[in-house]
């Protein structure tokens, strides 16, 4: 059709003709075509528009368009809206056109056609300037405005209404419809349908509505099924955001200042975010404070809280106090105005309670740690959300047995957390939920109780699982995955338990208000975690715990506040009201206030018993908490485990030990930590940490360690156990029984028995060489001690406690002990010493139900063999333990049974049990006496001391049985015992070096247990034990011995010495005491013959009195030690050997003069020590007092040991030298140097000092011819006399020989000559002295003179008796210093060496022969101990015995004693030498006798001067030098490491000066030593001495008080 083209152009040429018609057909046609519709239209509209078009170019007059266009119009209705929109295109395209004609024809042609078109609809479609330009209307503009007007009238100002009260119908039927009742067939999309048409019809605001359906909600939460499916189908129809905004102007509306938002607002807010109707991040911006200002909330909180800590800890004053009060309510005045609710944590407490964990976990996340439960609400929310999530597992595993619980419904909730119904379960939600909880689950203790019942049915669960896989180790291995699986689980689960308790459970504690039953259920839980676990609880709890968050910070301080309080308070008096406080606060806070407790108690050690006391109130945790925090208290790296001085421990470290012993033994607390911590310092080699370990036993098991034991107690230790605990402890030892089981079970449990053992063995030397550096002497001993006396204690509580099988299945035998773990041997024999006698006892109890035998002999037979079995492995371990050579002298089997006994398996304390026995009768009278006690407790009483005395019947004579068979036993062994293949000397340095000196230091029960043992081995008549030398060398020179020792040790020594003497002052005390222990006892043969050979005869053994001259120079050797010692100036010397002094007491001194010489130097200790050291002061002063009061039971030297010889025989001359006297026959060489200290070594030394000496000599050897014990004194007059006085001396000693001498006296006479030579030594030293003294001293001398002579008068008659013994000892002395100088001038100088060499054997004879006395001592003026110190020639110093001491140490084999064996070779030295002296001297001699006698009548004339003047002297002397120079008394006994360079001195002087008088004494001697034919001629000078004797007494005695003086200073 042309319709689709444009119209024919020959239509518009012929329009009247034929184109009009054609074009009408054309439309007629175009509308009655129905079929497509919207072609058609499209072709009409074409038509019409191309019409048009021609109208416009000009082609077709308007006019005729417009007549045939009314035609067209009737063709169909809508012609004429099709016409205006072609009028429209028309218009826009020629309103284009620059053409004005164009435009004119269009707006004509719609002119023409405005009848046919309506305006209305023109006015719509044509452009207003178009409208206007037709008339159609009058400005363009205006009806711009106004169609735009219309347009917003019509599409943008829609009829909504939003307010209730535009609306009120609308409105009140939606809330009708929300608020009707729901429970019906009523479901949401029902009810939204209404909700539409409403809004429809009344035009309602669709967000009004959503808004009251959110009201209507609020109101009815419990519709959430209803409500939720609602808003969400609504939400379809708005904007996402919508619903958000809502909700954020709703809480807006509630930001006021006072304003509240209500908890339903949060709950719908929460229910939509768990429903995702709307996001999180959308609502929380709309919410109210920003989190900016809850950080500054959260830090001015920390802030606040360090305040008040502050204000607690400071001391305030009163009138501060006021101000702070007024500060302070001024700010509460201030803080009125409440700020805006947090719509933040309100909302996150009402998503914890729908569940919603999810959102509220993200809240939190946005806040500081804790800050939001740390509002209560929100904590219990989130509490009761936890007991939801718990219930099933809890009630399936957590619940106790007998206890119901309430039940808790589930959430009805399909999106709330999943229920925990494994432990699993519980770790991947609810521990989450706990840590975000913190401190606060203390808001919910019930809960805090099932998470704590959780915890400990996991534990259990754990614990069987551990046991059933120990149990199926034959698991098929396809289960070995699983299981490592399970395991893995296990331990994660165990991990993350552990965090909870450490983050949330401990901390809850602290803010519970003092809830005893949560700690104790707590503690259910706890003591399933290993030991190590829960102190690193406790750790982080006390150390970290307090500073996480401003609340326990708080706490933190008013606890500590609070125990300042109660602790100021404390008293014994009010321990129960102060416990009671002191329970209360630790059931929340038992870090805090145990730490402040502990820091109290350190400080003020009299706290200790009150704190003890007071804490019965504690928990089970609390006091795990308490061990906890001593150990940490221990272990504080900051203070110092020595005090200032560096010399003792420091006191905190003493306080904490004694409360550790006193708390653990009261109360049941678990000691694994403590006993592992002591355990772990001991291997860091850290020893002061024993001093815990040590109280902890002692107070726990009751088993004391102390050195300050009286003797009663001491044998009562040796009984059995019920005897000790009787009778041997200071404390009474009482309900120990638990206490001591719990210590053994911690150390069984813990293994820790047998390490602890050994790491204090090892550790006793190491505190020595490792600890012991840098530290003190005195420190370093205390520490030795400490480590060593817990040693002793723990091995007893070990010995005491452990079941046999126990002890046996830990210790290892003693090879091991020794070899493997380096264990020092006495502490290994200690280890092993029960587990012997256990052994024994349960081998002879076997082998007697055995066999029924009752006699007495098949029981004794029993226990040998039972012994033997036992023994026999040790005797071969303890091979090892020793070089081989060590064999040959003692045998194994002696040396294990010695270490293998104690003093129970020797005696039995009969006297301690009589006296327990006596005391539980005298109790029982008491309570028989007592009229007050009611009649059923006398009854008990009764009945408790009766079965105690019937124990101790019983324990007495079972002890009596095992002490005969013990005995049976030994002398059935004796004959092995001592072996002997070198030298019975050697074979008592072993036994002294292996055996007693060890184990006398070990312990004091060791000490007494050495004493009898050689007393034992004595009476068994042992065969190669000489007792005598064993006694010798125990008393010979303790000084090395004394000085090596620590405190302790001293103190043990000292016991074992006093025993050791106590023995040898009972034999000495009576005769037949003496004949009847030692007479004919193998011990006391004084001729040591082969080994083989045992025949000895009465003349071999040692007689009586003899053996008292041996106790006096015992005696002697003692006082010369101990002096030594006291003159050191070393404080270990001093302090030790006053101890030692203290402890050998009761049986020395006994001899008056060697008391006096004590007395004197005690004395000056005590002025010297008062400032310097007061705890040397302290020990002298306690000494001297009790050495006063011993003055009484001392005796003069005549009387404890005979002085004047009886008629001599041989033997008497033998023994008169005591063993080892040189005067013995070379048969008998019991050699003196095997009791005195001459070696080779020191002859030597005495050659060269010979030398030096000469020169002085020559100085002094002016008018005085015979001068020999003068002092050196300024007046040369009272030099002579004394020298008048010696030669007197010697006169009547050689008279008084010559008298005595029988035929058979010659070896006396050797001995003496020996001895004499000593004397003339001395002498010379003593006048090299006095010669260097006259030049320094004279000013003085005049003055001092007057003095000495007032100070004499008054004690003459006293000294003269102490003379009369003195005098006795000189006078042999005397005769001898004549005959050697003369002797030693005419041998030839090449000579004059092996002179000295037989002078030190001489002096060492001398020594052994009588015993001296030693010197006083009064004070000493500085010079004159400057000069000591520098002339080494004239005085022998300290330093020069020692060293002579030392070189003989070098020399001996045994390492703690000297050995003593003289060289055979200068015996046969001396007698060549005699031999020549003989010939040369012999007629010399006769003829300078005869002048003797001469001189010897001159001085008797002069003897009553010399009574004047020598007083004086001797006291000058006296004051001057303190006797510089030794007497002649001294010089008899005194021994080479005594003064060897004074004899050699003297010996040279009395070369140069000796006249031909003393020649021909010293050739009479020879000639005596090879035959006694110059007995004749001896007896003048004896009668001459007995003569003078009594007018000498008095001069004498002064002048040998001063020699002590002197001898003394030798020493």
């Amino acid at each position: 059709m042309a319709a689709a083209g444009a119209l024919p152009a020959e239509w518009i040429k012929n329009w009247e003709k034929s184109g009009k018609s054609e074009f009408l057909q054309l439309c007629r046609m175009l509308s009655e075509n129905k079929s497509h519709e919207n072609v058609t239209f499209r072709d009409i509209q074409q038509a019409l528009y191309e019409l048009a078009n021609h109208v416009v170019k000009g082609n077709l007059k308007h006019e005729q368009a417009s007549n045939v266009l009314s035609d067209v119009i009737e063709f169909r209705d809508d012609m004429s809206s099709i016409l205006a929109d072609v009028f429209c295109i028309l218009d826009i395209e020629t309103s284009c056109l620059e053409e004005k004609s164009k435009r004119d024809h269009f707006t004509q042609l719609v002119l023409a056609c405005l009848y046919l078109v309506s305006d209305t609809v023109l006015k719509e479609r044509l452009d207003p300037e178009t409208l206007e330009s037709l008339g159609l209307i009058k400005q363009s503009q205006q009806f711009n405005q106004k169609s735009v007007k219309i347009k917003t009238k019509l599409f943008y100002k829609q009829q909504k209404f939003n307010l209730l009260r535009e609306e009120n119908e609308g409105y009140a039927k939606l809330i009708a419809e929300l608020g009707q009742d729901l429970s019906g067939n009523i479901t949401s999309d029902l009810i939204l349908e209404n909700i539409k048409s409403l809004i429809g019809c009344f035009n309602l605001d669709p967000n009004r509505v959503l808004d009251i359906i959110l009201e209507v909600y609020e109101c009815r939460p419990e519709y959430d099924e209803f409500f939720v499916p609602l808003i969400e189908s609504y939400m379809y129809m708005c904007e996402p955001q919508t619903l958000c905004h809502i909700l954020g102007f709703k809480f807006k509306f509630y930001q006021e200042p006072n304003g509240e938002t209500p908890s339903s607002l949060y709950r719908v807010a929460a229910v939509l975010l768990q429903h995702n109707l709307i996001d999180l991040e959308d609502l929380y911006v709309h919410l109210l404070p920003v989190d900016n200002a809850i950080l500054e909330e959260h830090k001015r909180e920390i802030v606040e809280a360090k305040q008040i800590v502050r204000k607690l800890t400071m001391v305030v004053l009163s009138s501060e106090k006021t101000e702070e009060k007024e500060k302070e309510k001024d700010k509460e005045e201030e803080k009125t105005e409440k700020p805006p609710d947090n719509q933040k944590l309100g909302l996150l407490e009402a998503l914890l309670k729908v569940g919603d964990w999810q959102h509220a976990q993200s809240i939190m996340d946005q806040m500081p740690p804790f800050y939001a439960t740390s509002h209560k609400p929100i904590a219990i929310a989130l509490c009761q959300l936890v007991h939801v999530t718990v219930e099933p597992l809890y009630r399936r595993v957590g619940v106790p047995k007998g206890a119901k619980g309430s039940p808790i419904s589930n959430l009805q909730n399909k999106k709330a957390p999943k229920q925990a119904e494994s432990f699993e379960d519980l770790r991947k939600e609810v521990f989450n939920m706990l840590c975000y909880l913190g401190p606060h689950l203390s808001h919910d203790p019930i809960l805090f109780a099932k998470v704590v019942r959780l915890g400990k049915a996991f534990m259990k669960e754990v614990g069987t699982s551990k046991k059933l896989n120990s149990e199926d180790r034959m698991v098929k291995f396809q289960s070995d995955g699983n299981k490592q699986e399970d395991k893995e689980k296990m331990e994660i689960l165990f991990s993350c338990l552990l965090n909870i308790t450490d983050q949330v459970l401990l901390p809850s504690l602290t803010l519970m208000d003092c809830n005893a039953c949560m700690s104790e259920e707590l503690w259910g839980m706890f003591k399933t975690f290993p030991y190590q676990y829960r102190y690193r609880l406790y750790g982080q709890w006390k150390n970290e715990t307090y500073n996480s968050h401003p609340l326990l910070v708080k706490v933190k301080a008013q606890t500590i506040d609070r125990a300042k309080y109660i602790m100021k308070r404390l008293t014994k008096e009010n321990v129960k009201p102060s416990g009671r406080q002191i329970g209360k606060l630790s059931h929340s806070n038992p870090t805090i206030l145990f730490d402040y407790i502990l820091s109290q108690i350190q400080k003020y050690d009299n706290l200790i018993t009150p704190v003890v006391d007071s804490l019965k109130y504690l928990t089970s945790l609390n006091y795990d908490v308490l061990a906890y925090c001593i150990i940490e208290a221990l272990a504080n790296p900051e203070k110092e485990r020595m005090k200032h001085d560096d010399t003792t421990i420091s006191s905190w470290l003493q306080s904490l030990a004694s409360f550790c012993g006193a708390v653990f033994r009261k109360y049941p607390i678990e000691l694994a930590g403590l006993l592992q911590y002591v355990a772990n310092q001991l291997k860091a080699g850290k020893s002061f940490d024993l001093l815990i370990l040590k109280e902890v036993v002692q107070k726990m098991a009751g088993i004391e360690i102390t050195e300050e034991m009286t003797m009663e107690q001491l044998e009562a230790m040796t009984g059995g156990e019920q005897l000790k605990a009787e009778g041997g402890y200071f404390g009474q030892i009482r309900n120990t029984k638990k206490s001591s089981q719990r210590l053994k079970d911690a150390l069984l449990d813990h293994d820790l028995a047998l390490p602890l053992c050994l790491l204090m063995a090892q550790q006793r030397n190491g505190v020595i060489f490792q600890e012991g550096g840098e530290k003190h002497l005195k420190l370093v001993g205390k520490l030795y001690d400490q480590c060593h006396d817990t040693l002793v204690q723990f091995g007893g509580f070990l010995a005491s406690n452990l079941s046999t099988e126990d002890y046996i299945k830990r210790v290892p035998s003693i090879d091991v002990l020794c070899n493997e773990f380096h264990t020092p041997h006495d502490a290994a024999f200690f280890l092993s010493r029960p587990m012997y006698a256990h052994h024994i006892s349960s081998k002879y109890d076997e082998l007697k139900k055995a066999e029924k035998g009752n006699k007495q002999q098949h029981k004794v037979h029993k226990y040998i063999t039972s012994c033997e079995l036992v023994m026999a492995p040790v005797h071969d371990a303890v091979i090892s333990l020793h070089l081989p050579k060590v064999w040959d002298d003692i045998s194994p089997q002696f040396y294990a049974t010695f270490w293998s006994l104690t003093m129970y398996d020797l005696a039995v304390p009969h006297n301690s049990y009589d006296r327990e026995v006596n005391k539980l009768k005298v109790q029982m009278k008491a309570i028989d006496d007592n009229q007050e006690m009611p009649p059923n407790k006398k009854k008990k009483e009764k009945e408790r001391c009766t079965a105690l005395q019937d124990k101790l019947l019983e324990e007495e004579k079972k002890q009596l049985e095992h002490v005969q068979r013990v005995l049976q036993r030994l002398k059935l062994e004796k004959d092995n015992w001592l072996l002997a293949r070198s030298t019975k000397n050697e074979t008592i340095t072993k036994f002294l070096q292996l055996c007693i000196f060890p184990r006398c230091i070990f312990s004091a029960i060791d000490a007494v247990y050495c004493a009898h043992f050689v007393e034992l081995v004595h009476q068994q008549k042992t065969p190669n034990f000489s007792t005598l030398l064993c006694y010798d060398r125990v008393f010979s020179d303790i000084i090395y011995t004394v000085a090596s020792c620590t405190e302790n040790e001293a103190s043990r020594y000292g016991r074992f010495l006093c025993c050791m003497l106590e023995t040898v002052t009972r034999w000495h005390s009576d005769r037949n005491i003496y004949e009847k222990e030692c007479g004919n006892y193998p011990g006391f043969l004084t001729i040591l013959r082969a080994t083989g050979f045992d025949g000895g005869n009465k003349a071999d053994q040692l007689d009586y009195e003899n053996f008292r001259h041996v106790v006096h120079k015992w005696h002697y050797k003692l006082t010369k030690a101990s002096v030594h010692c006291l003159e050191t100036g070393e404080y270990t010397h001093i302090r030790n050997i006053l101890i030692v002094l203290t402890k050998i007491l009761p049986w020395y001194p006994k001899v008056l003069n060697l008391g006096q010489a004590l007395e004197r130097r005690v004395h000056k200790i005590c002025q010297e020590e008062k400032e310097k050291r007061p705890d040397l002061y302290a020990l002298a002063m306690g000494y001297s007092g009790q050495l006063k009061s011993r003055k009484p039971y001392m005796v003069p030297e005549n009387e404890f040991h005979h002085k004047d010889p009886p008629a001599r025989n041989a033997v008497a001359a033998t023994v008169q030298n005591g063993p080892g006297g040189a005067g013995l026959p070379a048969s008998l060489t019991i050699n003196a140097a095997k009791l005195e200290e001459s070696t080779a070594e020191e002859t030597d030394k005495l050659k060269e000092k010979t030398q030096g000496a000469v020169k002085v000599i020559n100085k002094t050897a002016n008018a005085t011819p015979k001068v020999t014990t003068s002092n050196g004194n300024s007046a040369s007059n009272s030099k002579i006399i004394k020298e008048k006085e010696d030669k007197e001396k010697s006169g009547k000693e050689k008279d008084k020989e010559k008298k005595e001498k029988t035929p058979a006296a010659i070896p006396e006479a050797k001995a003496l000559g020996k001895d004499g030579k000593d004397k003339p030594k001395e002498e010379r030293a003593n006048k090299d002295d006095k010669t260097r003294e006259t030049k320094e001293k004279t000013p003085k001398s005049d003055k001092e003179k007057e003095k000495a002579k007032k100070e004499e008068k008054t004690p003459k008659d006293e000294k003269s008796k102490t003379v009369v013994t003195n005098a006795e000892s000189k006078f042999a002395a005397e005769k001898e210093r004549e005959k050697e100088p003369s002797r030693e001038r005419d041998v030839a100088k090449d000579m004059k060496s092996k002179e000295n060499i037989k002078g030190g054997e001489k002096l060492s004879v001398a020594g052994s022969l009588k015993s001296p006395v030693p010197r006083s001592e009064t004070s000493e003026s500085e010079r004159e101990q400057k000069r000591r110190k520098v002339d080494t020639h004239s005085s022998p110093s300290h330093s020069s015995t020692v060293k002579d001491s030392l070189s003989e140490l070098k020399d001996s084999s045994a390492k703690h004693y000297i050995n003593h064996t003289t060289p055979a070779l200068s015996k046969s030295k001396e007698r060549e030498v005699d031999k020549k002296d003989l010939d040369k001297s012999r007629e010399r001699s006769r003829e300078r006798e005869k002048k003797d006698e001469k001189d010897r009548k001159d001085r008797k004339r002069d003897h009553s001067n010399s009574d004047r003047e020598v007083p004086q002297d001797s006291t000058k002397r006296r004051k001057e030098e303190n006797g510089t120079t030794g007497s002649s008394k001294h010089s008899k006994s005194e021994s080479p490491s005594d003064s060897p360079r004074s004899n050699e001195k003297e010996k040279e002087k009395n070369k140069s000066k000796s006249s031909g008088k003393e020649k021909g004494d010293s050739i009479k001697t020879e000639k005596m030593e090879k035959s006694s034919s110059g007995s004749k001629k001896e007896s003048r000078h004896d009668k001459e001495k007995t003569e003078k004797k009594e007018k000498r007494d008095s001069a004498g005695g002064k002048e040998e008080k001063k020699h002590h003086k002197s001898s003394d200073k030798h020493r």
